[in-house]
């Protein structure tokens, strides 16, 4: 259909531009939020363990990840989310984002 439509509108006299490849969608938080320690190398299991979530579901939301992305491989992944509107944050000690635990202790 786009085809023909395309045939038509050059019949015409009228030029029609290939489309431009789509700006890669922007992840959700939790994507977010999973990919980016992948992307400093933590493997499913460590960061299933740090987002209380299982590996598996970590490596289910890596997999719908990817195509939107655009990449193949956890590999490109770094560059990929640097290409986004932000790099990736850097490795946080386990907790909370002020670095402790949930009983205010220091972790590590």
């Amino acid at each position: 259909m786009a085809r023909r439509a395309a045939a038509e509108l050059r019949a015409t006299g009228v030029s029609v531009a290939p489309r431009a490849a789509a700006a890669p969608e922007p992840l959700t938080a939790q994507e977010r939020q999973i990919a980016e320690p992948a992307a400093t190398g933590l493997s499913n299991k460590q960061i299933g363990e740090r987002l209380f979530l299982s590996h598996r579901t970590v490596g289910s939301h890596l997999y719908r990840v990817y195509p939107e992305l655009g990449i193949t491989s956890r590999a490109a992944l770094r560059g990929a989310l640097e290409g986004l509107s932000g790099a990736p944050e850097p490795d946080r000690a386990p907790g909370g984002p002020d670095g402790k635990r949930r009983n205010g202790q220091p972790a590590g």
